[in-house]
């Protein structure tokens, strides 16, 4: 990798959304170092960004680890000029019925590790006056589901985070935004059945799923100058299914 050029952290970059957004960056000429939970992962990334940065394995539930990989990142010298919190995780099960575990990974992963992940690149941010903290949320913080109390609230939670981080940063040349993707064509929606995909997409007014490169369209704009007056700010890319 190259000591000079851009380089974003995206969580979860092995496949999906990540991916996506990976690739989108590297058109744009910023390295990327992505992250996945094993080293199969780890492979499939390294398999598509080949000269144009690395992935690494990077466990969101050990909150340790996430501090020590940063700091890892930094003594080879590269800058983290982008970071992209988009790895998550569902355990789904009504309230009554919820494990204390299933309620602790969930919250742990998708919010407690932007908590860890922000606080660790955010020093640097500030010394250099510039930066673009973008996190994937989820169209369910503003709706809520049934059977997903768990990751609603997570995700949910992500909003308040970034608004207060926002306000903290805004002088400093740092912005904050997140995306909230709706029902996008992933490994999950493609083990829908006819009946459930019906489903889903009488609830949307373009009567389609969205596209994973929908979403990186998104953060990329939010990673560009052309966004460098938006802060605090979420971009609802669904299709018309929730509009504020």
């Amino acid at each position: 990798m190259k000591k000079n050029k851009k380089t974003a952290l995206i969580t979860g970059a092995n496949r999906g959304i990540g991916k996506a957004i990976a690739k989108k960056l590297i058109k744009k000429g910023i390295q990327v170092i992505g992250t996945s939970t094993t080293k199969h992962g780890v492979d499939a990334i390294n398999s598509y960004l080949k000269e144009n940065g690395f992935g690494i394995i990077l466990n969101l539930n050990n909150t340790d680890s996430i501090t020590e990989k940063i700091q890892e990142i930094y003594k080879k010298k590269i800058s983290i000029d982008i970071l992209i919190n988009n790895a998550g995780v569902k355990e789904d099960n009504l309230l009554i019925k919820m494990k204390n575990k299933e309620w602790e990974d969930v919250i742990k992963i998708n919010l407690s590790s932007v908590f860890y992940l922000v606080k660790s690149v955010i020093r640097s941010m500030i010394k250099k006056r510039q930066g673009r903290i973008i996190t994937i949320s989820s169209i369910i913080a503003y709706t809520g589901n049934k059977g997903q109390v768990n990751y609603s609230a997570s995700k949910s939670g992500l909003v308040g985070f970034h608004k207060s981080l926002a306000l903290e940063v805004a002088s400093k040349g740092i912005t904050v935004n997140i995306v909230s993707p709706g029902f996008i064509k992933t490994d999950f929606t493609n083990t829908l059945n006819l009946i459930q995909h019906k489903k889903y997409i009488s609830n949307i007014p373009m009567k389609r799923l969205g596209k994973t490169e929908e979403i990186a369209d998104a953060v990329i704009f939010l990673t560009s100058n052309k966004s460098s007056y938006i802060t605090g700010h979420t971009l609802h890319v669904n299709g018309g299914m929730y509009m504020i």
